[in-house]
């Protein structure tokens, strides 16, 4: 019994997995077609339109916002519009949270943004792995960092949450990871599932 049951528990490790990522994938297809279709179609015929036609039009829509942000007048009158919209209380809260959030992700070659690190713990061999999120504070109040600290992000496994620590640059240690290759690593708590045939 115990051998049949391990054996169903072998099952359910390998087809779960692939379900949710198919679900997902799925979910996320119907979710950006439903959303991006409506819009298209008020534009064009209903007999004309078929499904996949709003995600295809919603990724040429954000090809040609990334192009027309090239030009320094659609900056300059993009970032007059965000001005005005960090002006409104609760808009500027969600708005600035997701846009850095996101300004994170993007890398930018001028940002220290999500640099993979270890941080050793005081008074012990533990460490812990986290992002450097920045590594300058002009824009705060000073007791928020001293000179030279950084912020390290810390998240936790399994969920969507973490820690901000503030601390000299001496004591984290970059790592030669991807972002990808650690967030995987830092939120499965470390488990990597063993390759078929391993």
């Amino acid at each position: 019994m115990k051998y049949l049951g391990r054996i169903f528990l072998t099952g359910v490790l390998t087809v779960l997995p692939v379900l949710a990522t198919v679900y997902l994938l799925y979910w996320l297809f119907t979710a950006a077609e439903s959303f991006l279709g409506k819009p298209l179609q008020w534009l064009i015929p209903e007999d004309v339109y078929r499904v996949g036609m709003g995600l295809t039009f919603g990724v040429l829509v954000i090809f040609v916002v990334g192009v027309l942000m090239r030009a320094y007048i659609v900056r300059r009158l993009f970032g007059l519009t965000e001005k005005l919209l960090l002006q409104v209380p609760l808009i500027k809260t969600i708005y600035a949270a997701i846009r850095d959030f996101f300004g994170l992700f993007a890398g930018d070659d001028d940002q220290v943004a999500l640099q993979v690190v270890t941080v050793q713990l005081p008074g012990s061999d533990m460490r812990l792995m986290g992002f450097v999120t920045r590594d300058h504070f002009s824009d705060l109040p000073k007791e928020v960092a001293s000179e030279g600290d950084v912020a390290v992000y810390l998240p936790m496994s399994y969920q969507l949450g973490g820690y901000t620590v503030f601390m000299p640059r001496s004591q984290v240690k970059p790592i030669d990871m991807s972002r990808e290759e650690a967030m995987r690593l830092v939120l499965t708590a470390g488990l990597r599932a063993k390759p078929n045939g391993d």
